[in-house]
């Protein structure tokens, strides 16, 4: 194949990756809020079955438009490296989702409901800490299933196939 095609196809599982990473992290996120959300085990079955139907593709378009960036950067540097290690890729998704953080408090504008010092959420049940949580372990599930998808043959595209040598008859 040549080398275009080799970077076609690179891209096109690159967006395949970055696709499943952010359902992947949506439906961390999903299940992390479940038991905040009040949910007992009676209802866990058709909370769940609503979830993956409309909310946790709903809530992946989000993911993916908040982390684009920093994903975008951080999936360049690990094409550019080369690094296949699914230790990175988590930490790389722990990160993206650290970056991405202060988007989930500055959607209001940096405004809280409950008043200025409340914690975000604090209506709902939801506190910084627990969020924060969510979201890093959010960003490393998501890592791992970029990981799992496109990270195992980062930087294949750039290394080049030795010529083979004729061998003597």
């Amino acid at each position: 194949m040549s080398r275009i095609g080799l970077v076609l196809v690179r891209l096109c599982l690159i967006v395949a990756g970055y696709g499943c990473a952010a359902v992947a992290a949506s439906a961390v996120l999903h299940v992390a809020l479940f038991a905040v959300a009040g949910f007992g085990v009676a209802e866990a079955p058709w909370v769940a079955a609503g979830s993956v139907v409309f909310s946790v593709p709903f809530v992946a378009l989000f993911v993916a438009y908040v982390a684009f960036v920093p994903a975008a950067v951080a999936i360049g540097v690990a094409e550019v490296a080369g690094w296949r290690s699914r230790t990175i890729h988590a930490l790389a998704g722990g990160v993206v989702a650290i970056v991405a953080l202060p988007a989930f408090w500055s959607a209001r504008l940096g405004e809280r409901p409950d008043g200025p010092g409340a914690p975000l959420g604090a209506a709902d049940g939801v506190s910084e800490p627990l969020l924060a949580a969510a979201l890093l372990v959010a960003g490393i599930v998501g890592g791992l299933a970029y990981w799992l998808v496109a990270g195992r043959t980062a930087g294949g595209w750039r290394r080049s196939r030795r010529p083979q040598s004729p061998r003597a008859s």
